[in-house]
């Protein structure tokens, strides 16, 4: 009776465990050929060549407007990048790395004395709660929900284009 009882604890163990959530999705619907973001709407679209597959809404650095150009100013850049690397551990919950600064960024920084800084993300969020306005040092932030989807459907090699 005891053997019994204790298997039916360890079926019940293992099917609440197998109920809890996992951050990390499947994709197979067709390639996100490019990332569009515009700044001034607080808006990201997944796309398929010029077919829309997702938009999310999105946060920004704490001074929003403008390009990035040094370390520290709080701006997100514009122009063409690429998702470059992922991080399934971040302290973000997920995210996906930009290319930010290519070769043109670190030479005007370079010009101007400073330095451009580095590790911009498209992230979720530190905790679940979710935040109503800009706040990142210069990253794209979604919710954890969406960072899942996008963490699922965006490839390294994809260009995202950062505009105004």
């Amino acid at each position: 009776m005891r053997a019994v009882r204790f298997l039916i604890l360890m079926v019940l163990a293992v099917g609440i465990a197998s109920c809890g959530h996992n951050k990390f999705k499947t994709y197979t619907g067709p390639e996100v050929t490019q990332i569009q973001v515009y700044k001034s709407r607080r808006i990201m679209y997944l796309m398929h060549d010029h077919t829309l597959l997702a938009s999310y809404r999105i946060y920004l650095g704490k001074n929003p407007t403008g390009a990035k150009h040094v370390e520290g100013d709080g701006k997100t850049p514009e122009g063409l990048y690429y998702i470059n690397r992922r991080n399934p551990q971040s302290s973000f919950h997920l995210s996906l790395g930009i290319s930010y600064p290519n070769d043109k960024d670190k030479a005007a920084a370079e010009a101007a004395g400073e330095s451009p800084g580095g590790d911009i993300f498209i992230h979720g969020q530190a905790r679940r709660a979710t935040r109503s306005s800009d706040w990142t040092a210069g990253c794209i932030a979604v919710p954890n929900k969406d960072i899942e989807d996008i963490y699922a459907m965006v490839r390294d090699g994809t260009p995202i284009f950062l505009m105004p």
